[in-house]
C-alpha cells in the first residue's frame, strides 16, 4: 500500500507532526464550509426567518404609529373637555338665542347682556360632550380659539366680525327696535 503525501513528507523531514495536523485543521474547516455552502435548505430557512422578522418589525411600528395616534386624539379631547369645563359661562336668562348646528336650527335661553356678548363675538357657543349626550355651552373668545385650534367642530356658533367699518354702513342711522329677536 502506498503512503499518503502527508506520511511522505513526514519521511523526507519537510514537516513535521505540528504543522501535518495544522494543514489537516484548515482541510478540515474548508469541507465544513463547503458543506454548509452546498446545503440550500439553509440558507433559504434564513432568509425566510429574516424576512419574517422584517414583516414582524413593520407591523410593529404600524401599530405603533396607530397607538400613539390614538392617545393623541384622546389627549386632545381631554384638553378640550378641560377648557370647556374650566371656562363655561353659565346661561342665565328666558331669552331665545337661535344658531344652526349641522344645517339644523338649534335655540338655547341666554340673557339680553348674553346675547349681545354673543352678537359681538365675546361669547361663543361650544358643544360639550358629556358621554353620548351634546349640550350647547358657552365660552368666552379666546377660550373659543383655543378649543378651534384643537378641534374646528367643537365650536358651533362664533359672531362673525365685521367687514364693514363704522363710516362705511349705510344702515348706521337707523335705529334697531328693542324688541327685535330671531
Amino acid at each position: 500500500m502506498s503512503a499518503s503525501l502527508q506520511d511522505q513528507l513526514k519521511k523526507s523531514g519537510l514537516i513535521d507532526d505540528k504543522k501535518a495536523k495544522q494543514l489537516k485543521r484548515a482541510k478540515h474547516k474548508q469541507e465544513k464550509l463547503a458543506r454548509k455552502a452546498k446545503n440550500p435548505e439553509v440558507d433559504q430557512y434564513k432568509l425566510e426567518l429574516d424576512r419574517a422578522k422584517s414583516e414582524t418589525i413593520a407591523k410593529d411600528r404600524q401599530l405603533n404609529l396607530e397607538k400613539n395616534k390614538q392617545a393623541e386624539k384622546h389627549a386632545l379631547t381631554a384638553q378640550i373637555k378641560q377648557l370647556i369645563e374650566m371656562n363655561i359661562v353659565a346661561k342665565n336668562g328666558d331669552q331665545k338665542f337661535s344658531f344652526t348646528d349641522a344645517n339644523i336650527i338649534r335655540h338655547i335661553y341666554v340673557g339680553q347682556t348674553q346675547i349681545d356678548q354673543l352678537s359681538r363675538g365675546a361669547l361663543t357657543i361650544v358643544i360639550q360632550k358629556q358621554g353620548q349626550k351634546q349640550n350647547h355651552v358657552l365660552v368666552p373668545m379666546g377660550v373659543a380659539k383655543k378649543i378651534e385650534q384643537r378641534d374646528a367642530k367643537v365650536v358651533v356658533f362664533k359672531a362673525e366680525q365685521n367687514t364693514i367699518g363704522e363710516e362705511d354702513d349705510p344702515y348706521a342711522d337707523f335705529q334697531i327696535p328693542d324688541d327685535l329677536t330671531w
